[in-house]
């Protein structure tokens, strides 16, 4: 899949802004603080309705605008498609494909897939849990554009049953509560179980990927291991069983529920452990070795999204270079090769070679605009 043109249109620091892509690698150049990383997550957007870096729409639309909007043309084997994502400071933002508007946003989902890597993901191993989950929930709505709808069906059982348990934490040994918060723990225990399935399955498809990537970047001289570490004993990977297991854990947990007001079980209290040798990753070793585990996975999700959607997706490196030894570097940039477009910032040229950047279009981001030169 190729990114043919890019517009940025009242979007974090970009007024209108229009980028034609005329070759497989774009290396964006700029300080820190121009809109570099802005044109990135941009596409980011289009491929997963997500950003790594805002969680609301109103900080990605420009100060004293009421919409923001990104536009952008993609080539693939099936044709070219025109993109359109709308987002409002205040409102719901809205999706269109070819000129038509889309009513479910997962139709808009696996259009355009790509793959984000920025120095921001050294926290996958260094930060808490839900830095991962996240990470696999993104991996998954890309996989699996369904997947988006089934965590946001969750994701609202999940808040009204915490705010049930608030309301009635003090009267829920009443029999007319019990039976009222079984309907919500059946609902939870139907939705929970399809996201632990799926994030099951990914991480199976995605830990031998990874794992042989760490062997060839290492040097074979450790060894990386990727496990999924449901909150529900997941025995066997089946809906009955794995709904069974959730309603028995809830049981368990009933009391300490009740005294904390909030629901102590299900996926959203996941763990995706990674150890090297046996040993957690997070406890273990330098920087350098934590780097080269990020970057056995980032390039993991690519080798696995171009096996399912059976075309290479976007690469977008968000000012990674400099994170990585100059040994990494080149394990990544043999890696992508042309195989895959790719998007580059970085503040100076340096890291490149001249083969590099022979082969690359160049462009320079200062305040919101792209000075071509």
């Amino acid at each position: 899949m190729y990114l043919k043109t890019l517009n940025l249109r009242q979007f974090r620091n970009y007024q209108d802004q229009n980028v034609e892509f005329t070759a497989a690698k774009t290396i964006l150049v700029g300080n820190n603080a121009q809109g570099k990383s802005n044109l990135l997550e941009a596409v980011e957007l289009l491929a997963t309705l997500r950003s790594h870096r805002m969680t609301r729409d109103r900080d990605l639309v420009q100060e004293g605008e009421a919409i923001a909007q990104i536009d952008a043309t993609l080539e693939r084997q099936t044709g070219v498609s025109d993109l359109t994502l709308t987002l409002r400071r205040n409102g719901r933002r809205s999706v269109a494909l070819n000129g038509e508007s889309i009513r479910r946003q997962m139709d808009f989902l696996g259009v355009l897939n790509a793959v984000q890597f920025s120095s921001l993901d050294l926290e996958l191993v260094r930060g808490g849990p839900e830095g991962r989950r996240n990470w696999l929930d993104t991996l998954l709505i890309q996989l699996e554009p369904v997947y988006a709808h089934i965590l946001q069906q969750y994701n609202h059982v999940l808040r009204q049953r915490n705010a049930f348990l608030k309301r009635h934490v003090e009267t829920l040994d009443a029999t007319s509560l019990q039976s009222e918060l079984a309907l919500w723990d059946a609902q939870l225990a139907t939705t929970g179980t399809r996201v632990i399935r799926r994030r099951d399955r990914a991480i199976q498809r995605l830990a031998p990927i990874a794992t042989t990537w760490h062997g060839s970047i290492s040097g074979s001289t450790e060894v990386l291991q990727i496990k999924y570490v449901p909150n529900i004993p997941l025995e066997d990977n089946q809906p009955e069983e794995v709904q069974q297991a959730f309603l028995a854990k809830i049981q368990q947990r009933a009391v300490a529920e009740m005294h904390q007001g909030t629901t102590l079980v299900g996926p959203h209290r996941d763990e995706i452990e990674l150890t090297i040798n046996q040993t957690p990753a997070r406890q273990y070793g330098s920087q350098g070795q934590q780097r080269t585990l990020v970057l056995a996975l980032k390039l993991a999700e690519l080798q696995l999204i171009e096996e399912v959607v059976k075309e290479p997706p976007l690469l977008l490196l968000d000012d990674v270079l400099a994170e990585l030894d100059l040994s990494r570097q080149n394990q990544l940039l043999d890696a992508i090769q042309d195989r895959f477009q790719t998007l580059i910032t970085t503040t100076h040229l340096g890291s490149f070679d001249s083969q590099w950047l022979k082969s690359s279009q160049i462009l320079f981001v200062k305040a919101g605009e792209i000075i071509r030169q």
